[in-house]
């Protein structure tokens, strides 16, 4: 009789922190359902560090790490950029997103390697933007689910506005146009990014990269999300109900798998110092912080720093700018010093989220940072800059109410945002009676989604319920005789 092996599952995250750190938390989430499940992580080499790090809680003998060589020539991007976190511009990344197929044909010699070793790969998992790994997988009969780094309200949207053709002829983009499977939902042209109503060149790495990225979710077995069910039900049964479309699995929030760390001094991080002592003050901090890709105008710097000193309002800053906006900043540390800590380089979100003394977060709303600060209990001043931000900042203050959206001098989501009215909205959220409803709302949704992963819970459920679904494929497939 043969014996049936674990689970060995294989995962593969897009080179940037932000679809990187979701896709580890998953493998933990995993883990906990199965713990004498395997894993393989593919990455490349400038991205090892970091997983390994990340990973250091699971024993060596749960996961390997497989380092692929990422090596091209593209006079848009510098020689050894493997992140778009260092990428000079994100108006490279599309460009630096298909370059990633260079790393394919040594994928697919991994894969190979794994089949010869005897533990096959139960199936993949990786990012949607590899969209590459999709034919990689069905080359070796493995199936492959795509992780999404969006929620199930912008999936389902965005799938309605493309296949109605809704922005067909719309010329203002103050037009608010209904969507037809949720009446009660209007978008504008400005809630999307510009892929969705303006023609361009199909020879554009843009059209391409596009073109490939959803084809090859559509021939996924599958689409992972980072939310729960009680969160955006109607959009869930929505999409679920589409028959041509690979079903969406809502399992998370992954960062539920992990517990905010636990350091004492000296070795805790400075900026937790400073979060203990404002606690210990009896004052209220907002945390701020635009992700790794924002780009962010020198104007519009200026506005932040003097909306941010008007406002009389504690905060951390979790700051990324360009080299060359570093004179903007001259004296602004040193003034604000009494109530405000900058801070350069990266630093656990997570745990400052769940410090006590955090009462608000100023946010570019992309989907990861808007879940964890929901699991947090945190609300949001929503400030979308790129990509499904827009549509996520939408859903935070409209769908859910667990947050505020800045001010614009024009009224319009992606317009310029005054000092004036950043430090009005700023004080809105920290002291006002909409923060005080926004507030109210998030810490009732914080227990709904700490519940959803609990056994029992929804996306407890839903793991299982694909765990077991998959299983029973491998099954079918080593043993057929049997079933």
């Amino acid at each position: 009789m043969t014996t049936r092996q674990h689970l060995h599952i294989a995962l593969f995250p897009f080179m940037s922190k932000g679809h990187t750190i979701p896709l580890l938390d998953l493998t933990k989430v995993i883990h906990n359902h199965r713990p004498k499940a395997t894993f393989t992580i593919f990455t490349t080499p400038a991205n090892e560090p970091f997983i390994s790090a990340s990973l250091s809680t699971l024993s060596p003998n749960t996961v390997t790490i497989i380092s692929l060589p990422f090596s091209f020539t593209n006079n848009d991007i510098p020689m050894g950029v493997e992140s778009t976190d260092r990428l000079p511009s994100m108006s490279f990344f599309h460009s630096f997103a298909l370059t990633t197929e260079t790393i394919q044909p040594h994928f697919e010699t991994a894969l190979e390697n794994i089949r010869k070793q005897g533990n096959p790969i139960s199936f993949l998992i990786s990012d949607g933007f590899l969209y590459w790994t999709q034919p990689s997988a069905a080359l070796f009969n493995i199936r492959r689910l795509v992780c999404f780094g969006m929620n199930m309200y912008a999936y389902a949207l965005s799938r309605s506005v493309l296949v109605n053709e809704l922005f067909s002829g719309v010329e203002s983009k103050d037009e608010e146009i209904q969507i037809p499977e949720f009446p009660l939902i209007k978008v504008r042209i400005d809630d999307f990014d510009s892929s969705f109503h303006e023609k361009f060149d199909t020879q554009e790495p843009k059209f391409d990269f596009n073109f490939k990225f959803l084809n090859s979710v559509m021939m996924s077995c599958g689409v992972i999300m980072n939310s729960f069910s009680e969160l955006e039900q109607p959009f869930v049964e929505y999409m679920n109900s589409i028959s041509n479309e690979p079903k969406s699995w809502c399992v998370g929030p992954f960062c539920l798998a992990d517990k905010p760390t636990t350091l004492e001094s000296p070795e805790m991080p400075e900026w937790m110092k400073w979060l203990d002592k404002k606690w210990d003050e009896g004052k209220h901090v907002m945390y701020i912080a635009f992700g790794s890709q924002a780009e962010i105008s020198n104007e519009q710097l200026k506005e932040i720093l003097t909306g941010l000193e008007k406002s009389e309002a504690c905060f951390l800053w979790a700051l990324r700018i360009k080299p060359s906006q570093e004179e903007i900043m001259e004296g602004f540390e040193e003034r604000i010093k009494e109530r405000g800590l900058v801070v350069r380089g990266w630093v656990e979100q997570r745990d400052i989220l769940e410090h006590k003394s955090v009462q608000g977060f100023l946010s570019h709303c992309g989907w990861n940072s808007a879940i964890e600060s929901i699991c947090a209990g945190v609300p949001i001043l929503a400030w979308p800059m790129m990509a499904d931000q827009h549509l996520n900042a939408k859903m935070v203050a409209e769908e859910i109410e667990v947050g505020v959206r800045v001010e614009t001098i024009d009224g319009s989501p992606r317009g310029f945002v005054k000092w004036d009215g950043l430090s009005k909205m700023v004080r809105e959220l920290m002291e006002g009676d909409m923060g005080k409803n926004v507030r109210k709302k998030v810490k009732e949704l914080s227990e709904v989604a700490r519940k959803s992963v609990e056994e029992g819970g929804s996306s407890w459920c839903n793991m299982e319920l694909l765990l077991n679904e998959l299983d029973m494929e491998q099954i079918k497939k080593e043993c057929p005789s049997t079933v």
